[in-house]
């Protein structure tokens, strides 16, 4: 893991995020993205992973899901698995995400590359001088217009070269993005 100064938080966007024909939704959680997201942040030492949901039931799904893994079976028969989903919290928007974050600069994520958007390589620099982030990732067909409105900047787009083709799942995201941010890189 890179020395680093600053914090490095991360929240998965279940609401407000597009569908596939550009239309405002709350998308589902799952449990893979429960387990890999925790697995990752944990990893990489990221403080915490925010899922952000205002879907009630959902918002319960992930509790019962985290319950089997730090208080049920789950907790005896995979340990790893308990201390990863020790960083998990749930939020029912981005509003409540920020202010649980505290002080932190706040960046988008999305497939599209956008004026302005800021290199890996910057923001790495920036995690080692002591700057925080809050790092967005969307689900289903990624953050809305608004929710990059509200943010300070956003990542640069993850690319995997000239295939015309670029739509990751959001678990293969976010750990390229940690270990873009966080790895140890010879």
């Amino acid at each position: 893991m890179v020395s680093s100064k600053g914090r490095l938080d991360i929240a998965l966007v279940h609401y407000p995020v597009y569908n596939k024909n550009r239309q405002e939704i709350a998308s589902a959680v799952t449990n893979l993205d429960l387990h890999d997201l925790a697995r990752a942040a944990r990893t990489y030492g990221v403080g915490t992973v925010y899922i952000v949901t205002p879907i009630v039931d959902q918002q319960e799904l992930v509790a019962e899901i985290m319950g089997h893994w730090q208080d049920g079976y789950g907790a005896t028969y995979n340990q790893d698995r308990k201390e990863a989903l020790t960083v998990v919290k749930v939020c029912s928007d981005l509003a409540q995400a920020r202010e649980l974050a505290g002080p932190l600069t706040v960046l988008a994520t999305g497939a599209k590359e956008r004026e302005g958007s800021l290199a890996w390589p910057d923001v790495r620099e920036r995690l080692r001088e002591g700057e925080s982030f809050l790092i967005l990732f969307g689900t289903a067909w990624g953050l809305t217009r608004e929710v990059f409105a509200e943010c300070e900047g956003a990542l640069a787009p993850i690319s995997g070269g000239d295939t015309g083709y670029n739509h990751l799942s959001v678990r293969s995201a976010v750990a390229i993005s940690l270990d873009r941010l966080l790895g140890q890189h010879n």
